[in-house]
């Protein structure tokens, strides 16, 4: 009758450089889709979001209103998950998951956001009224850009870095890895010994400002 070894079989070398190649791929994904989508929110909602004219003094002038006078929630949720995206490098385990979860969180909310102020026109209403005076008035030929929907894009490029996060983000590195591999930092070097039957040993710790008689 044989006998079963409990010896866990090592893991081959390609096994694991195929695992942390992985996890390099899906790091650099993240940080490339977060970025990238922080900056298209950023840029897309400075830009002109939708247009029309106001009535005055019997005939009409041109308003218009960038994504910021719309609604300022894409820009703000971008800036939150960019800080968010930089931040899951600084936690570990449980603190990785909700700062991921609050990076797809973010994209998520400026999307629906941008979406939704795509069709709002009370930005360009208040325009209207203060131009002619009249606190009733409202804009005529309102029409909208396709920037709000570029908004969008960008904020889904931001949900999609965090759903990278939540599925690989336990196998990326985080700050400081090296000092935590064994639970401590590097143990300091110990200093060179002196060999009082050596004179370049003397020397060498008459530079180093030590004195080679002590403890001989």
């Amino acid at each position: 009758m044989g006998y079963v070894s409990a010896v866990p079989v090592p893991q081959p070398r390609a096994a694991r450089a195929a695992v942390s190649g992985g996890g390099r791929r899906s790091l650099a994904a993240a940080l490339f889709l977060g970025a990238l989508g922080a900056t298209v929110v950023l840029l897309s909602a400075g830009q002109i979001w939708a247009e029309g004219t106001a009535s005055v003094g019997g005939g009409s002038v041109p308003v218009e209103a960038d994504g910021g006078t719309v609604t300022g929630v894409p820009t703000a949720l971008a800036i939150v998950g960019l800080a968010a995206l930089f931040a899951v490098f600084a936690v570990r385990r449980t603190g990785r998951t909700l700062v991921s979860a609050l990076l797809a969180l973010s994209g998520a909310g400026a999307a629906l956001a941008a979406v939704l102020g795509a069709s709002d026109s009370a930005a360009l209403d208040a325009e209207a009224a203060r131009i002619s005076g009249d606190t009733a008035a409202a804009v005529a030929g309102l029409s909208h850009t396709v920037w709000p929907y570029v908004t969008a894009a960008g904020a889904v490029l931001i949900l999609l870095a965090g759903l990278f996060a939540l599925r690989f983000g336990k196998s990326w590195p985080a700050m400081g890895g090296r000092y935590e591999r064994s639970g401590a930092p590097r143990a300091a070097r110990k200093a060179p010994t002196t060999d009082p039957d050596r004179p370049e040993d003397l020397w060498k710790a008459l530079d180093r400002g030590e004195d080679p008689t002590h403890g001989s």
